[in-house]
């Protein structure tokens, strides 16, 4: 299963009204069709009385094994509904990489 399935699979754990996982490894010095640089935009009423750290942590508990063996990068945007609908369905674009191997 492709590493972007497992994520969406996962997430759904947090009964989310909108999730988008898009992977941005295309963007990134590495293999051509590699899975290891995700955004993933999340909204979930899971996430009301939370702060955006506590949030976080609790992608990446849900996506700890990926975390530990395949993803490198996660961008996450995690919104409550009505933050959602504040925003109008939008999200902010990944910060572009500053990878370590790539070369100057």
């Amino acid at each position: 299963m492709r590493i972007k399935n497992i994520i969406e699979a996962k997430l759904q754990s947090l009964q989310p009204q909108f999730l988008e996982v898009i992977n941005e490894s295309h963007k990134h010095n590495v293999v051509a069709g590699s899975e290891s640089h995700f955004k993933v935009t999340i909204v979930s009423d899971e996430f009301n009385g939370k702060m955006l750290l506590a949030r976080h942590r609790m992608i990446n508990s849900i996506l700890a094994d990926e975390l530990a063996h395949s993803i490198h990068a996660l961008f996450l945007h995690t919104m409550t509904t009505e933050e959602w609908f504040e925003k109008s369905g939008m999200s902010n674009n990944s910060p572009p990489c500053l990878g370590g191997s790539k070369t100057k």
